[in-house]
């Protein structure tokens, strides 16, 4: 009776298998990587500008409604002239927004929002000035 033996190392990877797997995945993530990230900062952007213009056409309609402004932004949420307060993608919270106060002449508090996170925007420009 003859018996057959059989080879662990024929059933698995060699070291040398694996070390070119994971380099050639870990070049696709460097490619990838920075791709994703930029895609991401352009995307909080994008998002940034479009709460900023929605709370701004709600304070012009909260005023053209009662000729006055709010008094706060929480004002607009009880009234429902919103749902929820926008969040400030960039700082990931709705309580960081900058207060620009009403013109003298106009009752109210809340004239316009900026956004209150720190840094520049991929144009160069800060957030605050949005």
């Amino acid at each position: 009776m003859k018996h057959r033996v059989s080879h662990m190392s024929a059933i698995g990877f060699t070291l040398i298998e694996l070390l070119v797997v994971l380099a050639i995945v870990s070049t696709l993530l460097l490619l990838v990587a920075p791709r994703y990230f930029s895609k991401v900062d352009e995307a909080r952007e994008a998002v940034l500008r479009d709460n900023l213009r929605i709370t701004r056409d709600v304070l012009d309609k909260f005023y053209g409604d009662n000729g006055r402004y709010p008094e706060t932004l929480e004002e607009l949420v009880e009234k429902r002239y919103l749902r929820a307060l926008p969040v400030d993608p960039v700082t990931d919270s709705a309580t960081t927004w900058q207060l620009v106060p009403v013109p003298e002449g106009y009752k109210g508090a809340v004239y316009d929002i900026r956004s209150g996170a720190a840094g520049t925007a991929r144009d160069g420009r800060n957030y605050g000035d949005w």
